[in-house]
């Protein structure tokens, strides 16, 4: 049966979070918020947090300077995938990725399609890798951020989850949490 195995040990992963609008502020950012806290609450390490407007070179300048940052190892982007006219955010980072995580678009519309129903069909969700870094890009709502990190990614970004998780691929896990 899946699930957290507590006599694994715990792993902390370096997780950024980045919002990506045209309106927020730190004031105003609540989905930023949301995900910075819960993945503190969860016992990761809160490596970066940034807002960026809806435009490509913006939304790429700051991942990239994540993806350089040996402290970052996973990023979390909330905000532009979406069909308004503004929402690049898929643009911008889905040519950057070495590897596509389909899976994660599925698994995210299954939770969110609970809680939203079909209105799920508005977000473009995706993930992938960056070199080694991993990209998960979310709606900017509130319920969605909630839907992504407590029905998915709380369970995938723990290295005591079982089976497995994405954590024994981070390079300084590989061997540790196999």
């Amino acid at each position: 049966m899946p699930g957290i195995d507590l006599d694994r040990p715990f792993y902390p992963l370096g997780i950024a979070v980045l919002t990506i609008s045209d309106t927020r502020t730190p004031q105003t950012d609540t989905s930023g918020a949301m995900l910075a806290d819960r993945l503190s609450a969860a016992g990761h390490r809160l490596a970066g947090r940034a807002i960026v407007h809806d435009e490509i070179e913006a939304i790429r300048a700051q991942v990239q300077a994540w993806v350089a940052d040996p402290e970052v190892e996973v990023i979390l982007t909330t905000g532009g995938t979406g069909f308004s006219p503004r929402d690049v955010t898929p643009e911008a980072l889905q040519p950057l990725f070495r590897r596509a995580m389909e899976g994660f678009s599925v698994v995210f519309h299954q939770a969110s399609y609970g809680t939203v129903g079909v209105s799920t069909l508005q977000s473009r969700a995706f993930a992938g890798q960056i070199e080694e870094t991993f990209v998960f890009c979310v709606p900017g709502s509130t319920g969605a951020c909630r839907d992504a990190w407590d029905l998915v990614l709380a369970e995938e970004l723990d290295s005591r989850f079982r089976p497995c998780s994405l954590a024994g691929q981070i390079p300084r896990l590989r061997g540790i949490c196999a």
